[in-house]
């Protein structure tokens, strides 16, 4: 696979400030607000954003969990490889909340229908909204878009967009690509 930086640390870096701010417009003190990071990846994601949030407004109340989608997925039993569920961590209530899913890459829509499908499990909130870091825009199989996006970017169905959350080493987004 070839491998085509797509976004380095320092514009990932701003990438992830301009969504805390973004969020910190349209939610405020978030009070009324439950950030959910779905699993696995989406939650490196998620934390990164919510580490950024508690900088930017420490006065604001965070409340995060974690979405496993396993179970919920539509594919659960078609594949080969042994799926490994990871922990779902709602501590809160989201009957009337307004919930942001947040996830690394959305690519067919399949496992966010998924982790709707799993956070409605734990009451109905108010609304729900998407944040993606990249959107695969050109691959959708599900009508499902993202409120808050990080960079779109097209690809072909023989490359992948992987985002390596690597801390202080530095974390980036590669577009790999079979040859």
């Amino acid at each position: 696979m070839a491998n085509l930086t797509l976004v380095d640390n320092k514009h990932l870096g701003l990438i992830i400030n301009r969504l805390c701010y973004q969020l910190i417009e349209d939610h405020g003190t978030f009070n009324d607000t439950v950030l959910l990071g779905l699993q696995p990846r989406g939650v490196f994601f998620a934390e990164r954003i919510v580490e950024k949030l508690k900088t930017i407004s420490p006065k604001a109340n965070i409340k995060y969990g974690k979405v496993d989608p396993t179970f919920y997925r539509d594919d659960f039993r078609r594949s080969d490889k042994t799926l490994l569920a990871q922990p779902t961590e709602i501590p809160y209530d989201l009957e009337g909340k307004k919930v942001v899913l947040m996830d690394d890459v959305l690519y067919t829509g399949r496992t966010i229908r998924a982790g709707i499908e799993c956070l409605l499990e734990y009451g109905r909130p108010s609304s729900i909204e998407l944040m993606v870091l990249i959107d695969r825009r050109l691959s959708r199989e599900l009508p499902i878009e993202p409120t808050y996006l990080g960079l779109s970017v097209d690809s072909y169905d023989n490359q992948k967009v992987k985002v390596i959350w690597n801390g202080e080493s530095g974390d980036k987004v590669q577009l790999l690509t079979d040859k």
